[in-house]
C-alpha cells in the first residue's frame, strides 16, 4: 500500500513539472513573439514618421517594404502625392519610438500601441519642431517578417 502511495505521489510530481514546463516554454514563446511585434511596430512607425525630401523616394520604398495589405494599397495609391509634397515643404522628419505594448496578440498578428516623437523641419519655418504621436499599429506575420498591416492616429 505505502508502495503504491509512493508511486502514485512520485507520478503525480513528474505529470506537475512536465507541466510546468510547457507552461513555461509556451510563455517563453510568447513573450518572443510579442517582443518581435513589438519591435516591428517601432520600426514600422520610425520609418513611417522618418522623412526627408532629399531621399524621400527611398523613404517611401522602405516605408512599401515594410507594409502590407490595405495599408499597402492605399500608401501606394497616394505615394506620388506624398513625394511631391516633401520635396515641395523641404520637409525633414526625424522620429524616434519612445514606447510600445501589446494591445492584442495572436500567433499571426498583433495591435501594438505606438507612442512616437518627431522633430520637423521644412520650407514653412518649422526648424525641428517637436511633435508628439500616439498611434495603434496592426502588424501581421508574412513569412519570416512581421509587416505593418494598419496604422491609426489616437487622440
Amino acid at each position: 500500500m505505502a508502495a503504491t502511495l509512493t508511486v502514485l505521489a512520485v507520478g503525480g510530481l513528474i505529470a506537475a513539472s512536465v507541466l510546468m514546463v510547457l507552461h513555461d516554454r509556451g510563455v517563453q514563446q510568447r513573450q518572443r513573439q510579442a517582443g518581435e511585434y513589438m519591435a516591428a511596430a517601432r520600426q514600422g512607425v520610425v520609418t513611417l514618421m522618418s522623412l526627408n525630401f532629399n531621399t524621400v523616394d527611398d523613404d517611401v520604398k522602405r516605408i512599401l517594404d515594410n507594409s502590407t495589405g490595405e495599408f499597402k494599397k492605399d500608401f501606394e495609391k497616394q505615394a506620388g502625392d506624398f513625394v511631391k509634397l516633401a520635396k515641395e515643404s523641404k520637409a525633414v522628419t526625424e522620429a524616434t519610438a519612445t514606447f510600445a505594448a501589446i494591445d492584442s496578440m495572436t500567433d499571426h498578428d498583433a495591435t501594438v500601441l505606438v507612442a512616437a516623437n518627431t522633430k520637423v523641419s521644412n520650407s514653412g519655418g518649422a526648424v525641428d519642431e517637436p511633435r508628439n504621436w500616439r498611434l495603434a499599429v496592426k502588424v501581421v506575420r508574412e513569412g519570416d517578417r512581421v509587416k505593418m498591416s494598419s496604422v491609426e492616429f489616437v487622440p
